[in-house]
């Protein structure tokens, strides 16, 4: 049975298309109109995962695997296809992971509900409810709540252990460093910072990629989707990649001002833990500054003014 696919601008929008002058130069720019695997669309709707109705629209903004939206049947939902080629060093990329995240942290309102998971080819799918919402855009206070309110959860999930103090953060940013050919890599390993801050016993679970277009905010409340990367480890990383100067660039087209990211950390209202990311800064931009080399020599050119961002957080 045929089936129709569709394309959404704005149901997640991982990245500010403002930029650009038509919406004919920003689809000339996406990605390929790639529909669904037809032997993956029969396994669903003969099992009865999906409607035999179904209709698939393509959903641009992730940066990493191949993600649908899912129109019929009891409501809209999300296919995921894990396929990325590329192995990132930051962002781990685990249907697994998504999958345990969701089916513990959806009572509790965190997350979408699964449905389903499998297996197609050599990469894995995940299934589950759409969350309403926009990504979001403004009012960092909502978001330090949210990951105030995360980081607080006393829940034993299994997920890998994060990165914790700047030794960590040091070998990591030198194994991407590793990874680069550019000349530019030796600018950076200058850059070095150079005040050592210890590991934290004070450990919890951390979203690991909470950017912009990863949270999803409606007149109920915010939702964080694409739990491919947590880990058990310091909030300050959750903390970090949020304010992060090159992923606000990236995914909302502008860093947060001075005093939008004073209001977060106002909000977060932790304040061991964000004087210890304050005292962690510097190294997590090293590390940022690393992963945007690394993804301009992989091809992601959108990467260079947020390079730019955070080798001026080093200064």
């Amino acid at each position: 049975m045929p089936y129709d696919l569709e394309l959404d601008l704005t149901a997640k929008a991982g990245q500010s298309f403002a930029r650009f002058d038509s919406l004919t130069e920003l689809v000339n720019l996406l990605p390929d109109q790639t529909a669904p695997p037809r032997d993956l669309v029969d396994h669903l709707r003969s099992t009865g995962i999906v409607d035999a109705s179904a209709r698939f629209q393509t959903l641009y903004g992730g940066r990493t695997n191949q993600v649908w939206k899912v129109l019929g049947g009891d409501g809209d939902k999300v296919l995921k296809l894990y396929r990325s080629k590329l192995r990132n060093p930051l962002f781990r990329n685990d249907a697994e992971l998504e999958a345990r995240c969701l089916n513990a942290l959806e009572p509790m309102g965190f997350a979408p509900r699964l449905r389903a998971t499998g297996k197609h080819d050599n990469g894995l799918w995940v299934f589950y409810d759409h969350a309403p919402g926009s990504p979001w855009q403004s009012e960092t206070t909502c978001v330090a709540a949210l990951l105030r309110k995360l980081h607080m959860l006393n829940i034993s999930i299994d997920v890998p252990s994060g990165r914790n103090g700047s030794a960590d953060l040091a070998h990591q940013t030198q194994q991407i460093l590793d990874m680069c050919r550019s000349d530019q890599k030796a600018q950076l390993a200058r850059l070095r910072p150079v005040s050592p801050v210890p590991a934290t016993n004070h450990t919890c679970l951390v979203h690991g990629d909470p950017v912009a277009g990863n949270i999803l905010v409606d007149a109920t409340g915010l939702t964080l989707i694409d739990w491919q990367c947590p880990a058990r480890g310091d909030p300050c990383e959750d903390i970090a990649l949020f304010l992060s100067p090159a992923m606000q660039q990236l995914y909302r087209g502008a860093p947060l001002r001075a005093a939008e990211e004073a209001q977060f950390l106002s909000a977060y209202d932790q304040p061991e833990i964000t004087h210890r990311y304050r005292e962690l800064q510097k190294w997590f931009a090293w590390r940022m500054a690393a992963y945007c080399l690394w993804r301009i020599e992989n091809g992601a050119t959108d990467y260079s003014a947020a390079l730019d961002l955070e080798i001026a957080a080093l200064g």
